[in-house]
């Protein structure tokens, strides 16, 4: 494809006075182009004339993850940690070879049997010499293999101890990848209002020796955010360090810096990962004790000070952690001595959220004992934590009445469990300065290699508090819900795999949107069947929430049932995924739509893999909105949902200009028929239309 015909379609999707101001702005940066779009095409032109290998010697996730599982419909920011879980581990992956049981359950979409599997498979048959004898474990199916070999390896294991300063220095891996979001179009934040420039950048550095030792660096500016200028004199508004040691000798990890915890299932502190209902199939409760770097830009759900696991004898560790941060909040309008709301959106864009940025301080102390013996584990949690204003949020709502009120916290937990081969259980309880108790209990049963079970029931009391807990929910909270969960996946055929749950949930004291004691169900069903090069899904689910009716004065009931049907094609170079999406919403009015889309990936040549994406939706609202899933950036979501009418095109294109030198770069393109703006407030687009470009350059050296 010629260089001008693709400036011609650029130009046709691109207002030509926003291609000027980019232009003015972009030439300063790079002065040996005439104008930014003849610079992207230059690196596109260059990557295609590039006679280096495609540096691949792992299959791509981001194309391989819909064939294993489904993205859970829920708007959940967990996404965005997850992908960046997944990512770290494609480029740090585990061997396989000496991997233990707790590194295993870091995949989580291992289920137990596969996990055992493969620990079974080594300890018989000695070490792997490649990936592909993971076809000889017969729980793991051909694109679970795939999957599952983006994210290990069969190097040599690494020798235990401190390693010598020397070998650091020596075989040490830098990493550093920038990242920037070019809009090519103009919010009403952009004209005024906003104090920074449009686009949104960032730069993560990390340093690794053999996953022992671990730095790292991140820089990250939201677009609309000052850089240099005004209360950011500094460069970013946003900065992140860490520097941990992991595995060394009793020592299982010291964090110093940015980190996240979870202990037992989350009732007393989980800043890590959090996972759908869908995926809850296997990963559920099977949550490892865990200290983690914080490696994402997210400016929120971290903790920032020191965190240390050390195992004092055999198969028992005690963990513990500090923490003194600065956070963002929205203090009470007639005392600006408390605190109405904390804020996690991690924005400074305006003079208003300037002023609420940082002006709240959060100090916490926690401490953790686990005991594990033939299956059996238990552990006691603790945390105190205290905020430098006391919490008072608004209860003239009735749905926040409960919420956390006053300076100080304090929680207490003891989890418990047993897993063998074929069975686990594992639960937790907890306590804290609100006088109320949570539970969370789950059963598993592998009735067979083709038939797995699940059961999980919960009870979180209304005046529950605990400020870091995060687990398993349906109100998206560990508070005011109590609910049972039932779930199978079953395999008739190794060609074909049936899954599905039920969960009903009831909540005690009001919430958002249902003044009145509600009740919730939550039901799925789907089915994948494998064949050599072809992968056809088809799920049903339906969704009912008890809400308001248009007088407030009853409950009526929210109800969506969604399905999904796709067929995919994969070969060595080649993968095409079509795939239909339908809607259907009762509340106050009936609410429908549909989405037909097309994702293509293939690798052009040795060093140029190119993704396409199309998507055509026609919805009522906002209430009938679809999702569609698509590769991305590397550590970004490209989870996106749509409604109205209109259509949505990506170009996804990612080169190896050497095996240390990687460019990404990504084209979207929205176009809504149904109105002629996009959004509102500051945010607002006046037109139909929306245009992002996304570029990546990552560097290992």
């Amino acid at each position: 494809m010629k260089a001008g015909f693709i400036l011609e379609i650029c130009y046709d999707i691109i207002p030509s006075h926003l291609i000027r101001k980019h232009i003015e702005t972009i030439t300063a940066m790079f002065h040996k182009y005439n104008t930014y779009l003849n610079y992207i095409v230059a690196i596109i032109v260059f990557l295609s004339a590039s006679t280096t290998c495609f540096a691949q010697d792992r299959p791509d996730w981001h194309v391989l993850l819909p064939l294993v599982m489904t993205i859970d419909d829920a708007e959940s920011d967990a996404w965005e940690d997850n992908t960046e879980l997944w990512d770290e581990l494609s480029q740090h992956p585990i061997d396989l070879n000496s991997a233990t049981k707790e590194d295993l359950e870091r995949i989580y979409f291992l289920s137990d049997e596969q996990i055992e599997d493969i620990l079974a498979y080594v300890y018989q048959y000695g070490p792997m010499r490649s990936t592909n004898e993971l076809a000889m474990i017969e729980s793991i199916d051909g694109d679970m293999r795939r999957l599952l070999q983006c994210f290990v390896t069969t190097e040599e294991h690494q020798k235990s101890g401190f390693p010598k300063l020397n070998d650091i220095a020596k075989w040490g891996k830098h990493d550093l990848t920038v990242t920037a979001k070019i809009p090519f179009y103009e919010r009403h934040g952009d004209k005024s209002g906003y104090l920074g420039y449009p686009y949104r950048h960032s730069f993560r550095y990390v340093f690794n020796y053999s996953n022992n030792i671990k730095l790292g660096l991140i820089g990250a500016q939201d677009a609309g955010e000052p850089f240099f200028a005004g209360t950011n004199k500094k460069g970013y508004d946003y900065y992140s360090f860490f520097a941990s040691l992991s595995n060394i000798g009793k020592l299982k990890k010291l964090v110093i810096g940015r980190y996240r915890t979870t202990f037992g299932m989350g009732l007393v502190v989980n800043n890590n990962l959090a996972f759908g209902k869908l995926m809850s199939l296997t990963s559920l409760g099977r949550r490892r004790n865990a200290i983690t770097e914080h490696t994402s830009r997210s400016e929120s759900n971290y903790l920032q000070g020191i965190a240390a696991s050390y195992e004092i004898i055999d198969n028992l560790t005690v963990s513990a952690f500090a923490s003194y941060r600065y956070i963002d909040a929205t203090l009470t309008p007639d005392n600006e001595n408390t605190i109405r709301t904390i804020l996690t959106t991690g924005y400074h864009r305006t003079e208003s959220e300037i002023k609420r940025r940082h002006n709240a301080k959060e100090g916490l102390i926690g401490a953790n004992i686990t005991y594990k013996y033939n299956g059996w584990q238990f552990g006691f949690t603790s945390l105190y934590n205290k905020y430098s204003m006391p919490l008072q949020p608004d209860t003239r709502q009735k749905y926040r009445r409960w919420y956390p009120e006053g300076k100080s916290f304090w929680n207490i937990g003891i989890d418990y469990g047993y897993r063998n081969y074929r069975f686990s259980f594992q639960g937790e309880t907890a306590t804290g300065s609100s006088g109320s108790i949570a539970t969370v209990n789950r059963l598993t049963f592998e009735a067979t290699s083709a038939l797995s079970l699940i059961a999980l029931q919960r009870f979180y009391g209304y005046k529950y508090v605990a400020t870091h807990a995060q687990s398993f929910s349906d109100g998206g909270r560990v508070q005011n819900e109590s609910g049972f969960y039932v779930g199978t996946e079953w395999r008739p055929i190794p060609i074909i795999n049936i899954n599905g749950y039920i969960d009903v949930a009831r909540f005690a004291w009001p919430k958002y949107q249902a003044d009145f004691t509600s009740m919730s169900y939550d039901a799925m069903l789907q089915a994948v069947l494998r064949l050599k090069n072809w992968t056809v899904f088809a799920r049903y689910s339906l969704r009912d929430k008890e809400k308001n009716n248009k007088s407030k004065s009853a409950l009526v009931d929210d109800r969506t049932h969604r399905i999904r049907l796709s067929a995919t094609a994969m070969y060595e170079k080649f993968s095409a995924r079509t795939q239909l999406d339908a809607a259907m919403n009762d509340y106050k009015n009936r609410s429908k739509g549909w989405m037909i889309s097309e994702h293509l990936s293939m690798q052009i040549i040795k060093q140029l893999q190119l993704s396409l994406s199309a998507a055509y939706f026609n919805t009522d609202d906002y209430q009938s909105r679809l999702y569609c899933y698509e590769p991305g950036l590397l550590y970004q979501l490209s989870f996106h949902s749509f409604h109205g009418n209109g259509i949505h095109i990506s170009t996804h294109i990612k080169s190896a200009i050497t095996d240390n030198l990687m460019v990404i770069a990504r084209l979207s393109y929205n176009n809504y028929f149904d109105r002629d703006h996009i959004s509102s407030g500051l945010q607002q687009i006046d037109a139909s239309h929306q245009t992002d470009l996304e570029m990546q350059i990552r560097w290992k050296f």
